[in-house]
C-alpha cells in the first residue's frame, strides 16, 4: 500500500523564528530540522478538537522518534487567556506532552504557514519540503502511513509499519460523532450569534458579556443550554485575581448522576481553579436532548464556549 501513495510538494517548511518561547526544547529552526521528517501541529490548549488528536500525536512521537521524526507542537491561542506561558507550560505537563513546543502568541508561525485552524497538522520531509496537511480530526491512519513513508525515503529501513494503537480516556476520547447534533457554541459577543435563539445558551445573573467570554459580577449567576450529545464542554476562568470558583451543574433539572464529567461529581459539584477546558457531562446512557445548568455559587467566573462530544 505504502508504495502506491504519491505526496505532492506542497511548499516548504516556513520559519520557526516568530516563536515567543519553547518548551521541552531549544529553539529550533527550519534550518536545525533538515534531515528530519517532521510533523507539525498547530494546537490551543482548551481546544477539544486538537485534544481528541493528542493520543494518535503523542503515540507517534513515541513511536518513530528513534527513526528520527520530529513532532513539533505550535500554540496558537484563540483566546487571550491562553497567551500566558505558564498556563501553556501547565496544560503541557498535564497532558503529558513531551515533545517540543513553540509558543506562538504573536501568530508569527501561525502567519508564516499560512495556517487558518486548529487543529492543523504539515507533513515534512527531511529536504524541509511540505508534502502533505491534515486539517482537523480523523484519517489517523493515512497520516501515520505519510509518517512512515517519509521515513523510510529518509532511508529509516527498519520502521515498524504497524499502525499504533490508542485507547484514548477521559476529555481525549473520541466524539460519538453519530449522536452529536449540537455545535461548538461561544459565549463572547465577538463570535456568538446572540442569546434570543432558542436552541443558544441564556445567561441570568449578573453577568457582562465581554469580546471573548462573559464575566460573573456576582454569586448566583447561571448559564443554561439546550444540547444533543454524549459530552458537554465549557471553555472557563476563574475570577481575574485567581481565586476559585465553585459551581454546580443539573441535567434536566437534577443532579447529573452517572452523567457527570470529569470536572463534577454525581452531585453535580465542582470548582472553578484554572483556565481550560472542563468537561461537565458525560451522557451513559442511551444518548438524548437534554438542557444543561451551570449556577457559579462565587463571583468571577470567566465562561467561552460550549463544545460538544
Amino acid at each position: 500500500m505504502a508504495t502506491t501513495v504519491q505526496l505532492p510538494v506542497e511548499g516548504h517548511l516556513p520559519s520557526l523564528e516568530g516563536a515567543t518561547a519553547w518548551l521541552n526544547s531549544e529553539p529550533l529552526t527550519a534550518e536545525s530540522l533538515r534531515g528530519r521528517p517532521v510533523l507539525v501541529e498547530f494546537w490551543t490548549f482548551t481546544c477539544i478538537n486538537w485534544l481528541r488528536t493528542l493520543p494518535y500525536v503523542r503515540a507517534w512521537s513515541e513511536k518513530y522518534r528513534d527513526d528520527g521524526l520530529v513532532v513539533l507542537g505550535v500554540h496558537t491561542p484563540e483566546f487571550e487567556i491562553e497567551h500566558s506561558v505558564e498556563n501553556v507550560r501547565r496544560a503541557a505537563k498535564e497532558m503529558r506532552i513531551e515533545f517540543p513546543i513553540a509558543v506562538d502568541s504573536d501568530y508569527a508561525i501561525w502567519d508564516a504557514f499560512a495556517n487558518r485552524y486548529w487543529p492543523a497538522m504539515y507533513f515534512a520531509d527531511a529536504e524541509g519540503r511540505i508534502r502533505h496537511h491534515r486539517f482537523g480530526e480523523g484519517e489517523y491512519d493515512y497520516s501515520e502511513l505519510v509518517i512512515q513513508l517519509l521515513l523510510a525515503a529518509n532511508g529509516a529501513g527498519d520502521v515498524d509499519r504497524g499502525l499504533v494503537a490508542v485507547d484514548a480516556q477521559g476529555a481525549e476520547a473520541q466524539a460519538d460523532w453519530a449522536d452529536l447534533r449540537s455545535p461548538e457554541t461561544y459565549i463572547g459577543y465577538e463570535r456568538t450569534g446572540g442569546f434570543t435563539s432558542p436552541d443558544g445558551p441564556t445567561l441570568d445573573g449578573d453577568w457582562t458579556v465581554e469580546r471573548e467570554a462573559a464575566v460573573l459580577g456576582a454569586a448566583g449567576g447561571r448559564i443554561t443550554h439546550r444540547f444533543h450529545a454524549r459530552d458537554l464542554h465549557l471553555v472557563m476562568a476563574p475570577a481575574a485575581d485567581d481565586r476559585p470558583v465553585r459551581f454546580r451543574v443539573l441535567l434536566d433539572g437534577a443532579s447529573p448522576g452517572a452523567d457527570h464529567g470529569l470536572d463534577i461529581d454525581e452531585d453535580g459539584n465542582g470548582t472553578l481553579s484554572e483556565v481550560r477546558m472542563h468537561q461537565l457531562i458525560r451522557q451513559a446512557g442511551q444518548i438524548a436532548e437534554r438542557t444543561f445548568e451551570i449556577t457559579f455559587l462565587d463571583p468571577g467566573a470567566q465562561a467561552f464556549v460550549f463544545t460538544f462530544g
